[in-house]
């Protein structure tokens, strides 16, 4: 399984980006898919998850209300929405994804390359 990040970059306090994650190879028809960020000197948190097939969504408390996750399961796209996006949303994002559905996260076996999200004040 492959992922691929894209529509990172900079934006002003306030302000909204797209984040596209596309999936290839052994896809599944229903699995987890999720986006996670990690800043500099600091763990790495899930942002939000999605599990295709029920469309059961996750969302960290600090993004609620502000990012939305959607998915394309037909073209095994994974979305994520951010709006309102503040200086401390900056990090990289990565989208992950487990064919388990494991809560333990950190054992998601596939992992995109990340895609930097800069926000300023």
């Amino acid at each position: 399984v492959q992922l691929v990040e894209s529509g990172g970059g900079s934006v002003q306090a306030g302000g909204s980006l797209r984040l596209t994650c596309a999936a290839s190879g052994d896809t599944y028809s229903r699995w987890c898919m999720g986006w996670f960020r990690q800043a500099p000197g600091k763990e790495r948190e899930r942002v939000t998850s999605i599990t295709f097939g029920r469309g059961t969504k996750y969302y960290a408390d600090s993004v609620k209300g502000r990012f939305t996750i959607s998915a394309d399961e037909e073209k095994m796209m994974l979305y994520l929405q951010m709006s309102s996006l503040e200086p401390e949303d900056t990090a990289i994002y990565t989208c992950a994804a487990d064919p388990r559905c494991s809560t333990d996260t950190d054992s998601w076996p596939y992992w995109g390359q990340g895609t930097q999200v800069t926000v300023s004040s």
